[in-house]
């Protein structure tokens, strides 16, 4: 292929290697690749549940590409990377999918990537391409300049191992890393601390009697030992077979039933852990049920959500918009709703404070409590309310001493 159609060309991240044969009319088939199989933590329901909650609210959050002016207005790009960013990142993933992706697979590995499989141009031979379609993947190998990663093949639905460069990949760390994916990381031992009462949890529940039986003979040698062992093999087999669970013992001998387990602090230390790492993560219980305080969600979305967010988009910035790009003020902007979380009866009173200081219109505010705009022309300008607008004329008031216009009189001697 000559040079001029390798640039012009669209790029696909998979066309660098041998072509793969179809196997059919539509491709091999597989498994849903929008739900990846995670290693490590997908088997505790526990951390499942909060990387899910984490994951969901941080794809909520809307990311745009803009661009920044001198007077620090901002004006949406209608770019292709906007396209994967707010609508649609590849074949098989919407874009708040994509993000969950990313979040989810970064608490689970600790560190994944986001590779651009589909541009318009070769990104190897010129800087002027434009990403179409992103996957998230796992990094399986380091090298110094290139990493090697997991990633779906759509042309084969497999999942296939690529090597692509650092420079053109997004490597995203979770900024959790200590709390959840370090060595002595406080999620792992609550983890190994809940299987292990578990497990007790199960010991105590598998129809043990946990009882002692005391013989009318000392148990020492061999023969009284197994003498022993039949006896108690004799009560089981008389409890297994009635249903009512009935068996007979001798006269000569005792039964001792515990009547509770040897306490070993295992449920204290767990939810000791717990709420450590609530804490560490900076969120409570309270925003995984959903009663969360107003000031509870502003600190989870700060300690949390937020570090995530700006974590992603600055390395998004940094591998995909160039030198060039940035220097003519193009970025990337996180957008939150700031009134989902403020009561209805407190959005009317910031709305009529806002109205009243010229900071909003009343379409402006009406959007904000979920009404449609006004028609009126005037719901879209800035103006106090409670004021009178001097351009418009003030009636006179009844029983104005003003004398009369004499031009207007009949006449005036009559």
């Amino acid at each position: 292929m000559k040079f001029k159609d390798r640039v012009i060309r669209g790029w696909d991240a998979f066309s660098s290697r041998d072509p793969v044969l179809p196997f059919d009319r539509y491709g091999s088939g597989s498994s849903n690749p929008g739900h990846k199989t995670y290693r490590k933590y997908t088997s505790s329901s526990f951390a499942a549940a909060i990387f899910n909650r984490i994951a969901l609210d941080t794809s909520m959050t809307t990311i745009l590409h803009v661009k920044i002016d001198e007077k620090e207005d901002i004006t949406p790009i209608q770019s292709k990377l906007s396209n994967c960013l707010s609508l649609e990142a590849n074949i098989d993933q919407t874009s708040i999918q994509f993000m969950q992706d990313i979040v989810y697979s970064m608490f689970d590995e600790g560190v994944v990537a986001v590779v651009p499989v589909v541009t318009t141009k070769n990104p190897d031979i010129t800087e002027a391409y434009e990403i179409e379609q992103m996957r998230v993947g796992r990094i399986v190998q380091w090298y110094p300049q290139h990493v090697t990663v997991r990633l779906y093949n759509e042309r084969t639905g497999n999942q296939e191992d690529i090597t692509v460069p650092k420079a053109l990949t997004a490597i995203i760390e979770n900024p959790l890393y200590a709390v959840i994916n370090g060595p002595n990381a406080t999620l792992k031992r609550l983890l190994s601390k809940m299987a292990i009462l578990d497990e007790n949890d199960e010991q105590m529940s598998a129809g043990k009697l946990d009882m002692f039986i005391q013989l009318p003979y000392a148990v020492r040698t061999d023969v009284q030992r197994a003498s022993a062992e039949k006896r108690i093999a004799d009560l089981e087999l008389q409890l297994s077979k009635n249903k009512r669970g009935i068996a007979y013992s001798d006269v000569t001998e005792k039964v001792t039933q515990l009547t509770r387990p040897i306490n070993n602090n295992m449920f204290e230390e767990v939810d000791r852990l717990n709420t450590q790492f609530y804490n560490q993560l900076g969120l409570t219980e309270n925003v995984l049920n959903g009663t969360a305080s107003e000031s509870e969600m502003r600190t989870y979305y700060t300690r949390t959500i937020d570090p995530i967010i700006e974590n992603i988009i600055l390395e998004f910035k940094r591998k995909f918009l160039t030198k060039t790009a940035r220097t003519q003020g193009q970025t990337l902007e996180a957008y939150r709703d700031p009134f989902k979380l403020v009561p209805i009866s407190q959005i009317i009173e910031l709305g009529d404070t806002f109205r009243r200081n010229s900071i909003a219109t009343g379409n402006e505010v009406r959007k904000l409590v979920g009404m449609k705009a006004s028609s009126d022309p005037r719901a879209d300008e800035l103006y106090n309310p409670n004021i009178a607008d001097s351009n418009q004329q003030t009636p006179q008031a009844t029983g104005s001493l003003t004398p009369p216009d004499e031009s207007s009189s009949p006449n005036q001697n009559e």
